[in-house]
């Protein structure tokens, strides 16, 4: 591969909203949509932000994550590829309870609040996919809030783990303990522990913040049903 082609720019494409849009109507947005970079911890937007860009990752994760007064936090969902960050622009709402943090570095497609509410309002198809998209989100947020509730910490972890390495699109992720016990909404002992397990079962291998996945098949069979209900339930609605 030249350097050339290592400096050129991901297509847009990559994302699966706009891969799924009519030709005509990529065009139309191709020249609004700035590439920006998602370094690692990068808050896209606080709790109560006024938001006004939307994100179409092409690569990483992006965290929705709740915070509580008392400063404690957890996860509600992931978006990678398959989705967009910013969906209170196109719902009404303005702003959202939740923030969005990178937990994964990638990189991302910009689309301004003007411009979206622009497409928004043409009714085409950019709009029945981001309604359809929100409708796979809170499917997932619900899941996850149900998951926290009434699974074990161990089937909680291979499902965030599935789930993570499904919007990266490999068997490996870089992340700490610490940030998966942010992010879970447990201590940082008790994710070492079930880990430590994982990996004693031979399912992943965990070296200075590296995760592998060594047996998906077994890591699916310990994770609960909310893994494979979410996936469901994307797959229908976004085929």
């Amino acid at each position: 591969m030249s350097k050339t082609d290592k400096a050129s720019p991901p297509d847009p494409t990559q994302n699966h909203i706009l891969s799924a849009l009519p030709a005509k109507d990529l065009e139309r947005l191709l020249p609004d949509l700035k590439l920006v970079d998602m370094p690692l911890g990068w808050t896209l937007s606080e709790s109560g932000d006024h938001v006004n860009f939307l994100h179409f990752p092409v690569s990483g994760i992006v965290s929705l994550i709740y915070v509580l007064e008392d400063g404690s936090s957890s996860e509600i969902a992931l978006v990678g590829n398959e989705g967009m960050v910013g969906i209170s622009i196109f719902m009404g709402g303005e702003s959202m309870p939740s923030s969005t943090e990178v937990q994964s570095a990638g990189r991302a497609y910009r689309l301004s609040r003007q411009i979206m509410k622009r497409e928004f309002a043409l009714g085409g198809q950019l709009q029945h996919l981001a309604l359809l998209y929100t409708q796979a989100l809170i499917c997932q947020t619900s899941q996850t809030a149900v998951c926290n509730q009434h699974h074990t910490l161990d089937q909680q972890l291979c499902r965030w783990l599935l789930m993570s390495v499904d919007r990266l699109h490999e068997d490996k992720l870089e992340i700490t303990q610490e940030m998966i016990a942010n992010l879970l909404g447990v201590r940082r002992e008790s994710i070492t522990q079930a880990a430590g397990r994982l990996q004693k079962e031979g399912l992943i291998s965990y070296v200075r913040g590296r995760i592998k996945i060594e047996n998906r098949a077994k890591l699916e069979a310990r994770a609960c049903e909310c893994y494979e209900a979410v996936k469901l339930e994307y797959q229908r609605l976004l085929p």
